[in-house]
């Protein structure tokens, strides 16, 4: 698991699952562990995932039954409605996401054909591949990978898919908490209708 802002730069990188594991699975035991130092967003903020993860306080994943992919609106077709405007627009952004990816795999073509390394040690080299990334993105803004990944309409193989001195967080798996951040996401859907409107 990996977690990614918005200047194409991962944030958190989790390793040690088979890749076949399912990737809720793999988040919840993420989070789950103290030890992992989570970078947990701050109060009111929230990271974007996908509509395979839990809708829950600080993570907002898409709207499940509505158009999604940029893809699907290619050709002119706009989105019709709050929801579809919404899952739009956290398409485009998570777009941000796969590019970084996207980056990473060009850069680094061993993460495509892993080496028969123990688990321990491939979890290392993709450690290493994520800092490098990160090194080279805050040292040369105009790298060639980065430059050619920084298209925002870009559609990138896969598209689809800090607490330190603090008490460690917990995910609050409530249905009160779903209900909360699913209320919060048709708040922020409707005004982006809104605002659309208005342009």
């Amino acid at each position: 698991m990996c977690a990614c802002d918005f200047d194409m730069k991962f944030t958190f990188v989790y390793t040690g699952w088979e890749g076949t594991a399912n990737d809720s699975r793999v988040f919840l035991d993420a989070l789950q562990r103290p030890e992992n130092n989570f970078p947990w967003p701050p109060s009111g903020g929230y990271y974007l995932v996908d509509s395979g993860y839990p809708c829950t306080l600080g993570f907002l994943p898409p709207y499940r039954t509505e158009r999604y992919h940029l893809r699907d609106f290619r050709g002119g077709d706009r989105p019709e409605g709050a929801k579809e405007l919404f899952n739009y627009r956290h398409s485009s952004l998570r777009n941000v996401i796969e590019r970084c990816f996207g980056v990473l795999k060009a850069r680094f073509p061993v993460l495509k054909m892993m080496p028969r390394y123990k688990p321990c040690r491939q979890g290392n080299v993709m450690r290493a591949c994520c800092t490098i990334h990160n090194f080279i993105r805050m040292a040369t803004r105009n790298d060639r990978l980065f430059t050619q990944f920084n298209i925002d309409n870009l559609t990138v193989e896969g598209e689809g898919r800090d607490n330190s001195g603090e008490p460690s967080h917990t995910i609050d798996l409530t249905d009160e908490a779903a209900e909360a951040m699913a209320a919060y996401r048709d708040q922020i859907a409707a005004l982006m209708l809104a605002n659309n409107r208005h342009h």
